[in-house]
């Protein structure tokens, strides 16, 4: 849920790219475009997309949010729906929005909502002209279903942004069924990709709708022919990206994506489930940890938020991190994320870890 180990393919495929570019430099550069088309196809793939020309390349899941945020044709007191969860990227970026646009941002509370789909549609009014929601939260572990949300807002005529960064490459994810306009997701998490290479969905209607705010060689429709001096935007995603493409990202999260297409969205889920319910089962039958994160499947993910009822959890997360156990202080506790190549004896040493360094942290 932070920042990911690479596959070994990945890896692999980094170390050949290098060691290419070293002894070649750019003489091979029409095979990686060709990677650079794969990785597109599999990224259309994986969340379901109409056509490959709804896939853009970012550099962040923040960028894709810009890319969305400053280029909606806002009118003064349009109303932007987030909830109180969101990771910063996910909030700033609206509040931004709306200081230079007179918009309004809208925060609905899921923390006691018995349905948090219900509770984000009750805050539409006839002024909303976007909801943005993260697919499941980052503090929490709140997982939300988008096809729950997606036909209802479109049937309104409200925007709906995803930020899908804690699902993508977590479990299957299908933009049409779902109704979403834009989906935003950085491959250095559930993807097991590179920091710096991230997914942005657009649908093919709502492309020539957002205003640009980056200009260059690479979003132009006669991408290569340097000596025409009359330019159009490019007619798909790539109208959204100004400059030359992370090639080096890309050879990475290319292998990165195969295994997981080759896994299968579905089989993956399967297993991150079975382990968070390990650790959870193995974490709170002792009354050491109550948990943010909601027990039913269709309400977590990947995110498991654990809170201490006898000791610290920060001080708790500094001695579990100098054991070489990863994992985060987020929404008030501590915060577990394993995925579906995390081993069963992993995750019971992982168990004994927690519970020894609690229960040393509770006779101090």
């Amino acid at each position: 849920a932070a920042v990911a180990p690479w596959p070994k393919r990945a890896a692999d495929a980094v170390e050949a790219f290098a060691r290419e570019n070293c002894l070649q430099g750019a003489r091979n550069y029409p095979n990686w475009l060709n990677t650079e088309k794969h990785l597109r196809k599999n990224l259309q793939q994986l969340i379901n997309a109409e056509s490959v020309s709804e896939i853009g390349l970012a550099k962040s899941t923040s960028e894709a949010l810009s890319i969305v945020g400053m280029g909606v044709d806002w009118k003064p007191q349009d109303e932007i729906i987030i909830s109180t969860q969101e990771f910063p990227s996910n909030r700033i970026v609206w509040e931004a929005a709306a200081q230079r646009f007179d918009a309004r941002v809208i925060e609905v509370d899921l923390d006691s909502a018995d349905s948090p789909e219900q509770a984000l549609l009750s805050a539409v009014t006839p002024k909303t002209r976007l909801l943005s929601i993260s697919s499941v939260q980052y503090g929490s572990g709140l997982r939300i279903q988008p096809d729950r949300l997606g036909p209802a807002l479109r049937a309104k005529g409200v925007l709906f942004c995803l930020d899908a960064i804690q699902s993508v490459g977590a479990c299957p994810i299908d933009v049409r069924s779902s109704a979403v306009d834009f989906l935003m997701a950085d491959g250095h998490k559930w993807m097991l990709g590179p920091e710096g290479l991230a997914l942005f969905y657009c649908r093919q209607p709502l492309q020539d709708t957002l205003q640009l705010h980056q200009y260059g060689w690479h979003m132009v429709r006669a991408r290569g022919q340097y000596d025409v001096r009359q330019w159009e935007p490019s007619q798909d995603a790539k109208r959204f990206e100004c400059g030359s493409p992370n090639q080096l990202g890309i050879q990475a999260l290319k292998g990165s994506i195969d295994l997981i297409l080759e896994v299968g969205p579905d089989v993956i889920e399967q297993r991150i489930h079975e382990n968070v319910r390990r650790l959870r089962q193995g974490l709170t039958a002792t009354g050491d940890f109550t948990t943010r994160t909601p027990e039913s499947k269709d309400r977590h993910l990947g995110i498991l938020t654990l809170v201490p009822t006898r000791v610290d959890p920060e001080n708790l997360i500094k001695r579990l991190m100098g054991r070489g156990l990863v994992c985060a202080y987020r929404g008030g506790g501590l915060r577990l994320s394993p995925h579906f190549y995390t081993s069963e004896s992993v995750i019971s040493r992982s168990i004994d870890y927690i519970l020894e360094e609690t229960r040393s942290l509770s006779t101090c």
